[in-house]
């Protein structure tokens, strides 16, 4: 099927409303845009340029877990969570008891991020997959009494209090499992030419409007988009992450999907998606590149610590996965007393390492301030 003549689907009479019901995605789509190839070929090019830099960077998997952290908390802050990258890095007792349910959110999302990229392993993204990832997201949080894990078995909405004055309404519960199966076919159908990144923005959108669960839908349909990569092996390690491009241009990314069901302009969806894809991968490439450049410089200072060289390269190596500690954190993870930590501590307070951000002269906390920072641009 022509992209150019695309059709969305059809608004169906309810009881008392009308709901919107997708056509199935389930077959090839041939892509006769000039201005759409342009963009796909470019998002392929940086996408490529990322994917091979992340195997060149050392210690990965370190800046893998501060990504993922940026990427839930943006993701959950879409959907109207109010934390920050300092705050989830955090021990749960250190955060405002008002916002420990935003913070259990992020968690969640980061535990589901992670428990998904290991089961694709052993599982395909498959409606399986997306159940478990969907059980975790929503597990002892504001969320867990809308059946996790599981498609609705009810009416749901987007935008308004109520029926009568919503945005949008996704198609009926007794939909659900047809949507979701051509959905899951359409995923691993390798038999059909479609290029990668246009299949995933077919199936970010496709989600998106089915809203199969009663909660968590935007932040697992985001979630979807690395794991479909990582799946297709477009990318070794999950280092592309759209949420921020998604947020930074809000009303666009909502006024696209829902143009794309009023209008049946799939092609702006594309063009959007593409471009999101493009500037996601080149910042995420600089910020790789910073990551390199501070870890030389920081290598360089610590080393003329003496003695302490060695015990200072095992601190430097935990604060890239968790750039902020307290004393109790550094005694643990060597294995000494107080006081040896806190002599650390003053060494890499010296050297502009470490930040201390409670100003409590008891229970302080420290940060990895220019470290952090990389992940705030």
């Amino acid at each position: 099927m022509n992209i150019s003549h695309y059709k969305s689907g059809r608004w169906e009479q309810q009881f008392q409303h009308k709901s919107f019901a997708p056509e199935l995605i389930n077959h090839e789509w041939l892509i006769d845009n000039a201005e759409i190839q342009q963009l796909l070929s470019a998002a392929d090019i940086k996408l490529g340029e990322l994917n091979a830099f992340s195997q060149l960077v050392p210690d990965v998997d370190f800046f893998i877990r501060m990504h993922i952290r940026k990427e839930a908390t943006t993701s959950s802050r879409i959907e109207g969570t109010q934390t920050n990258m300092e705050e989830i890095i955090q021990k749960k007792e250190n955060i405002d008891p008002e916002k420990r349910d935003d913070w259990q959110e992020v968690q969640n999302y980061i535990k589901a991020m992670n428990k998904a990229i290991k089961e694709l392993e052993t599982l395909p993204l498959s409606g399986r997959l997306i159940k478990n990832t969907h059980r975790i997201l929503l597990e002892k949080s504001r969320g867990d009494k809308k059946t996790p894990g599981e498609y609705r078995r009810s009416q749901n909405w987007i935008g308004g209090a109520s029926l009568n004055d919503a945005v949008f309404i996704p198609p009926n519960q007794e939909r659900i499992n047809e949507l979701m199966n051509d959905l899951e076919q359409f995923i691993y159908n390798d038999k059909i030419k479609v290029p990668h990144l246009i299949k995933i923005a077919f199936i970010h959108y496709q989600f998106e409007t089915i809203h199969p669960f009663l909660d968590g839908n935007g932040r697992i349909g985001r979630l979807l988009i690395t794991l479909y990569l990582v799946d297709k092996k477009l990318l070794v390690k999950p280092t592309l992450y759209l949420s921020q491009f998604f947020e930074k241009n809000k009303p666009a990314y909502y006024d696209n999907l829902m143009r794309v069901r009023t209008h049946n302009n799939m092609e702006q969806w594309l063009k959007f998606f593409l471009e999101g894809v493009r500037q996601t991968s080149e910042n995420s490439i600089q910020t790789f590149k910073k990551i390199i450049k501070l870890k030389t410089k920081t290598e360089h200072d610590i080393a003329s610590l003496g003695k302490k060289v060695t015990t200072a390269k095992i601190v430097l190596q935990h604060l890239y996965a968790q750039p902020i500690v307290d004393m109790a954190d550094l005694t643990q993870l060597l294995q000494v007393n107080k006081t040896t930590a806190l002599r650390l501590i003053d060494d890499f307070e010296k050297l502009g390492i470490l930040k201390e951000i409670t100003g409590y002269k008891r229970n302080r906390i420290f940060s990895f301030e220019k470290y952090l920072n990389l992940f705030n641009d």
